[in-house]
């Protein structure tokens, strides 16, 4: 009777925190769909999804990058739309598909996850989370491809002091594809704006 009533309260905790963790994700997605809607302007845009999603998921520094189409036959490339926390003014950094984690993640369309990174490196080419007092190493860096209909549209890179947990990872991978959804809307406007 007592392993049966022991058996009985793990499986109700378990139930009780799944739920938990639904209802978080279920409520945090509305509010960012909610935020996002009626947007039509990038960089207010990328500030915004930065400023608000990087302390949600404890990140302590973001970056959002944007693709832009190559004109003539040249090759799309990634311009920094906006970040959270990091030192680079909005559109100073430009990638290639390929190049850097970023880049890679765009190429691929596929997200990439370091995970334990504190002791890899030396001290100067480890993932610094910057402040004006220290420089702690970051522990997680996430970079998440922003899709819309298989056609990637952004890259979001965040890094932690900690470790991202599996509802944050769910979370930002379900907030992409809306991220995604938006930006193609904002797009359209704006191509519509310049034909008219």
């Amino acid at each position: 009777l007592k392993d049966n009533i022991n058996a009985m309260i793990a499986n109700l905790r378990a139930t009780t925190e799944s739920n938990r963790e639904q209802d978080w994700l279920k409520t945090n997605l509305a509010k960012f769909s909610s935020m996002m809607q009626g947007q039509r302007d990038l960089l207010t845009l990328g500030q915004m999804l930065l400023s608000e999603l990087a302390p949600l998921v404890d990140a302590q520094q973001g970056v959002m990058y944007i693709v832009e189409e190559g004109s003539d036959g040249e090759a799309p490339r990634l311009r920094q739309l906006a970040g959270y926390a990091d030192s680079a003014p909005a559109g100073s950094r430009t990638l290639d598909f390929g190049e850097g984690l970023v880049g890679q993640c765009a190429a691929q369309a596929r997200l990439i996850m370091l995970e334990n990174i504190r002791g890899i490196g030396d001290g100067k080419q480890r993932v610094r989370i910057q402040s004006g007092l220290i420089e702690p190493p970051a522990r997680s860096v996430i970079v998440l491809p922003v899709l819309f209909e298989d056609q990637v549209k952004a890259v979001i890179e965040l890094a932690t002091l900690h470790e991202f947990t599996p509802s944050q990872r769910a979370f930002l991978e379900q907030l992409s594809g809306r991220i995604g959804i938006v930006l193609n809307t904002i797009e359209a406007t704006l191509r519509t704006e310049r034909l008219l």
